[in-house]
């Protein structure tokens, strides 16, 4: 079994730290990739620092997953040594559940295996992710990726890219609609660059003034200050469709009244704590909805992964060292990145 080199987290309170470990020979099913580049995810964080609960120590995090296949199994047909490759936050699920068989898999009946802190279902231990110099999945939860993008931007459309894409699509976002993004952060500048890519007129909702002219830059059509009342009041009853990715309890009402007849609001981002109840009326009063919406089964992925490289969409990243992790998780924190951080994985040296 090949040697892996990876940062973990030895337990909540401890700071990521250099851990080496074994990653498997691939089986017949599966490719092998040298990890070139890994974005940085909020939940990465939750899961260093245990703070959904459950996080199995050392934990390796990790699901933006970008680089070159090295080895291939017996049985692979998908992929081949040097192909360019991605993984995002699943790495298998049970495949015979209804949802599974229609290719949802991230909402997998028995549960999708999470490309870290998962079941690894080879070793009976825990997966661990794309902090590391290499990995090994089953063919069918990797995908292609398009040498014409810069790779480094296109590692967070894994997680941060299909998060905001799945929705958009399956709420049949198109030319014409008018879509309000909630949040300018990791996931709402991708919602803004894709919801205009797919004919939207967006409109960017932000509690900070100093965003405004960098969400004009990203595609938003208009930007709206949230803690202004006059100019929320102005977009009231107008949005066919509004993408909320704000990871922090907030009053959804302020959103869901901007909605018209039919509207849907979907959440994304998961705080910590709930948010306060909206109140039954402003849902009645135009047949509005509510709703959530978690990644993106593999097809879809796939999907908006080519959907990127033909509108040549990719994220706005700071990249950084492996061993810069810990300060970025402080600074992520804080909110002081635009929009992502990204791992060289060439920082990454045995120790």
């Amino acid at each position: 079994m090949p040697k892996a080199l990876g940062f973990a987290a030895q337990a909540a309170d401890k700071p990521l730290e250099y851990f080496e470990f074994e990653r498997r020979d691939p089986t017949e099913n599966d490719v092998e990739i040298e990890i070139a580049y890994c974005g940085v995810c909020h939940s990465d964080l939750h899961q260093a620092r245990n703070e959904w609960g459950g996080t199995v120590f050392p934990c390796v995090p990790g699901h933006e997953i970008v680089g070159k296949v090295t080895r291939v199994g017996k049985k692979v047909t998908k992929y081949q040594v040097g192909d360019t490759v991605g993984v995002g936050c699943m790495v298998d699920s049970c495949r015979t559940c209804a949802n599974c068989e229609d290719g949802y898999e991230q909402y997998c009946d028995n549960g999708f295996v999470g490309t870290y802190n998962g079941e690894d279902k080879h070793s009976g231990g825990v997966t661990f992710g794309g902090y590391s110099n290499r990995i090994t999945v089953d063919q069918d939860f990797v995908l292609k990726v398009s040498d014409k993008l810069d790779l480094a931007g296109v590692a967070p459309l894994l997680c941060a890219g299909i998060t905001t894409y799945s929705p958009l699509r399956h709420w049949g976002v198109r030319d014409g609609h008018k879509v309000g993004v909630v949040g300018l952060g990791g996931l709402g500048h991708m919602a803004v660059k894709l919801a205009k890519a797919m004919g939207a007129e967006v409109v960017l909702f932000t509690t900070s003034p100093s965003k405004v002219e960098d969400a004009k830059r990203l595609g938003a059509d208009h930007v709206v200050i949230s803690k202004d009342e006059e100019q929320m009041k102005a977009w009231r009853n107008r949005l066919d469709f509004i993408l909320n990715t704000v990871a922090a309890p907030h009053d959804l009402d302020a959103y869901l009244t901007l909605l018209r007849l039919n509207g849907t609001m979907t959440l994304v981002g998961v705080p910590a704590e709930s948010h306060p109840s909206p109140a039954v009326y402003n849902l009645i009063a135009k047949r509005r909805s509510l709703a959530g919406s978690l990644i993106g089964g593999i097809a879809e992925t796939q999907e908006m992964l080519d959907f990127c490289a033909e509108h040549g969409i990719t994220s706005d990243i700071e990249m950084i060292a492996m061993d810069d992790i810990n300060e970025a998780y402080e600074r992520m924190l804080k909110s002081d990145v635009k929009y992502r951080f990204v791992i060289d994985m060439a920082t990454l040296k045995q120790k």
